[in-house]
């Protein structure tokens, strides 16, 4: 699992009938202690309904098809969790307001 920004939503007309009904969101990979973005990008399913500059876990590869939602679908990222917190070694680094 890794930690992203949700950056917006994609959207796309023409997709494959496998995943025709799945909300796209736009994310940026993020540095966990600075919460700077990468300005690395991915599109990702979003399993979690997942809004716009939350912070997100997502997986990608064949982990990404292991959702109840991505399950055997044409998927290799997807949003499973909103964080509401996290620290390191002691140190809050993100509380979601």
């Amino acid at each position: 699992m890794f930690i992203a920004r949700v950056n917006g939503r994609v959207v796309s007309s023409q997709k494959d009938e496998n995943i025709f009904n799945l909300k796209m969101l736009l994310i940026e990979k993020l540095d966990p202690k600075t919460l700077s973005g990468k300005g690395e990008f991915l599109v990702a399913i979003d399993a979690v309904d997942a809004g716009t500059g939350e912070i997100v876990l997502y997986a990608s590869g064949s982990s990404a098809r292991m959702t109840e939602i991505t399950h055997n679908k044409p998927c290799d990222c997807v949003i499973m969790g909103i964080i509401d917190h996290y620290d390191i070694d002691g140190e809050t680094i993100y509380r979601k307001d």
